[in-house]
């Protein structure tokens, strides 16, 4: 996973939004034992702390240092800073052995990867047949029709890095090689929501947590410029309610290994 939140990592674990329940269940129900996930590209940890309701055990990985500093540790958790590639007996070593994994999770972060490679891991690990590989990203957050219109043009910008568009199509066009997971009519993606309340403070932390806000003010521009929070505060505050349900679309993409990968 490209390197991007290191500088706002607190940031992300604190404006980010959480993962609906039902997400978990819905994959959950669909992986035939419960002994073992593996959360890959896990940031702060917002997906693999759901998964220790879930499953006996589960291991976090990401390649910022950062990012596992403010994650939620809990005994059944192991969290572990990996490489960006890592060979096979890296993986082995950090993961498990061959045919060990029960389901492999990626929560806004497939786009981040080299998807050859890592596909390549992920059929090492995951069990033969049936383990499951259940990967989601989401869309921009809907609140009125006044702050998601300035949102829009705030979304507009040109400092986003291209694996950005896998994100705005939902994942339907990304490459996703695995095979439907019996019952389902489809590998998705599949439409979940998850709500948040926040004030407009939190929406701009939120904000501030994009990648193209961080490379934006690397580089001397600040997205967020007078000019646009005037334009956000007039849209949050139509209502004179400080604080809102914030909608966070949420799609998923789900698949299964065959006995022959």
């Amino acid at each position: 996973m490209a390197d991007l939140f290191v500088k706002q990592a607190k940031q992300y674990s604190v404006g980010r939004p959480s993962y609906p329940q039902q997400l978990f269940d819905f994959i959950a129900s669909n992986t035939p034992s419960h002994d073992l996930a593996w959360d890959a590209g896990t940031g702060t940890g917002q997906a693999a702390k759901a998964l220790a309701n879930i499953y006996k055990n589960v291991i976090a990985t990401d390649t910022s240092p950062k990012q596992i500093e403010f994650a939620v540790k809990l005994p059944n958790i192991s969290y572990k800073c990996t490489s960006p590639s890592m060979s096979i007996s890296e993986l082995q070593q950090n993961i498990g052995p061959e045919s060990s994994v029960d389901l492999v999770t990626l929560a806004q972060a497939l786009h981040w990867f080299d998807l050859p490679k890592f596909y390549e891991q992920v059929k090492c690990v995951l069990k033969k047949p049936n383990g499951v590989i259940a990967a989601w990203c989401y869309t921009l957050p809907e609140v009125n029709p006044k702050v998601d219109s300035v949102l829009a043009r705030f979304h507009s910008n040109p400092y986003w890095e291209s694996p950005r568009v896998l994100v705005d199509a939902k994942y339907e066009t990304i490459d996703f090689p695995f095979e439907r997971v019996d019952g389902l009519e489809k590998n998705g993606p599949f439409r979940f929501d998850s709500e948040k309340e926040m004030d407009l403070e939190g929406y701009f932390t939120y904000l501030k947590s994009w990648s193209a806000y961080q490379t934006a003010k690397e580089k001397g521009v600040e997205l967020l410029s007078d000019g646009v929070v005037e334009d956000f505060k007039r849209g949050w505050n139509e209502d004179g309610k400080t604080k809102k349900i914030v909608n966070f679309p949420i799609y998923l993409r789900i698949g299964k290994i065959g006995s022959s990968n």
